[in-house]
């Protein structure tokens, strides 16, 4: 359940003030040299009252956006007195540079940008940054060697890791099938597959132990979009079934993905071997309670739009990105503390970040979601579930 904004929003008023009146995934690290801070937006610092956060969203398609995040990044920036405006890019990368272009042109003092990829948006970036206005990376990297853009995520190392802990524990041997995300986010080309490396997953495929069916880096899933991974996994069911091959546990990068696989065994009456996802999507936590998703990573993303609001607004008070501070639940809570840190990209830039902590969830665990008030309510978790079966989870009882 979100804490009471209260006590954040007292102290912002009293940061603005201050700033008003003068002055200015991978796992984070404390280590290395220390990326330009001082961003600040364009004709300098500016009053929360007057403060507007420009948010160019990817898309809608996937329900954790419009139903969790926008509404907690736009309760804290209102709450304060700010100005919330935002665009849907609808999964089309030259309407997100536009939406971007528009955005600025509406005078927006700092850009929260959810990147639908991390390359094709540099022009929009180097625009922000020739208006000096202050940019927030989403969820989603985007690389910059200027150390100028403030990361906020969660650990999505961290996110893999749980989902290839819990898959390995309950199939610890076995013939594995690995359905990835889209290819132009950064989540999916480097940081999921680490964690599921730094869970030993690549050394169980070394000694043996485990063997992938289908391509061996995994099948990547354009825009992360169910209905592809539906049409890759029958096919990869298809070709299984050719060779006389079983599935025993399938990796799905997120819950989109892991929802494709699903409709996949369905449609192929092949049964439910242990699968991965992550984001508690209302319809994969079902999943979870009907046994059809071993696993599911919440990310409690209330939290984590509500992180993004408050740097925004400090941000657009003038702020030095190094000065930043977050306030947001301690199950989240960043394990490197609530200010940035640094962070070394994929691409070997040094950029500051927020990165918090990821929950797994199995049928055993269902109550901590439903406890924490998510938008994925008892009724929706528990649709279908036989509540007097003995394998009933406890949670739907």
């Amino acid at each position: 359940m979100q804490r009471r904004l209260g006590p954040v929003l007292a102290g912002l008023a009293i940061l603005f003030a201050a700033c008003s009146s003068g002055s200015a995934t991978p796992s984070a690290g404390t280590g290395g040299s220390t990326a330009p801070g001082a961003s600040t937006a364009a004709g300098g610092s500016t009053a929360p009252g007057k403060c507007t956060v420009g948010v160019s969203w990817n898309n809608f398609q996937q329900p954790r956006w419009n139903a969790t995040d926008k509404p907690s990044m736009k309760k804290v920036i209102e709450d304060a007195g700010g100005t919330f405006t935002d665009k849907d890019a609808n999964l089309k990368n030259v309407q997100q540079l536009t939406d971007i272009d528009t955005l600025i042109q509406q005078g927006a003092n700092v850009l929260v940008i959810l990147a639908q990829d991390n390359k094709a948006i540099l022009p929009a970036l180097q625009k922000a940054k020739d208006a000096k206005i202050p940019v927030i990376a989403y969820d989603r990297l985007i690389e910059d060697p200027t150390g100028s853009v403030l990361y906020i995520t969660f650990d999505n190392v961290a996110v893999g890791k749980a989902e290839a802990d819990a898959i390995l524990a309950k199939v610890p041997k076995g013939s594995y099938v690995l359905i990835k995300g889209d290819p132009g986010d950064a989540n999916a080309k480097t940081f999921l597959p680490s964690g599921w490396d730094q869970a030993g997953l690549k050394t169980k495929v070394a000694s043996g132990d485990i063997k992938i069916i289908g391509p061996a880096d995994g099948t990547y899933t354009d825009a992360w979009d169910t209905k592809k991974a539906t049409n890759n996994m029958e096919a990869i069911i298809d070709a299984a079934n050719s060779a006389n091959q079983k599935i025993d546990a399938v990796l799905a990068e997120n819950d989109s993905t892991a929802l494709g696989v699903a409709a996949a065994l369905t449609n192929k009456n092949y049964g439910y071997p242990p699968l991965s996802g992550q984001d508690g999507d209302p319809a994969n936590l079902n999943n979870v309670a009907l046994g059809k998703q071993y696993v599911d990573v919440w990310k409690n993303s209330n939290e984590l739009g509500k992180a993004a609001g408050q740097a925004a607004l400090q941000l657009c008070a003038g702020k030095a990105m190094t000065d930043i501070t977050i306030n947001v639940e301690s199950s989240v809570a960043p394990a490197a503390g609530n200010s940035p840190t640094d962070f070394t990209t994929p691409g070997g830039n040094k950029m500051k970040s927020i990165i918090l902590k990821p929950t797994p969830i199995t049928a055993d665990t269902l109550q901590k979601v439903i406890d924490a008030g998510w938008y994925a309510k008892k009724a929706d978790i528990c649709k279908g579930v036989d509540t007097a079966s003995s394998t009933a989870p406890a949670a739907c009882k």
